[in-house]
C-alpha cells in the first residue's frame, strides 16, 4: 500500500513540472507502469 501510495505521489509530482500536455501524458504512462511493475511484484 504505501508503495502504491508513493508512485501516486511521484506521478503528481511530474506530472504538475511537465510544460505541455503531452508531456504529462508520458510521464502519466511512466508512472502507470510502474504501478503496475509493483503490483505484479507484490501479488
Amino acid at each position: 500500500m504505501f508503495r502504491t501510495l508513493l508512485a501516486v505521489a511521484l506521478m503528481a509530482v511530474f506530472a504538475t513540472g511537465c510544460n505541455t500536455m503531452a508531456g504529462a501524458g508520458k510521464d502519466i504512462e511512466r508512472g502507470g507502469e510502474k504501478v503496475q511493475g509493483a503490483a505484479e511484484r507484490n501479488k
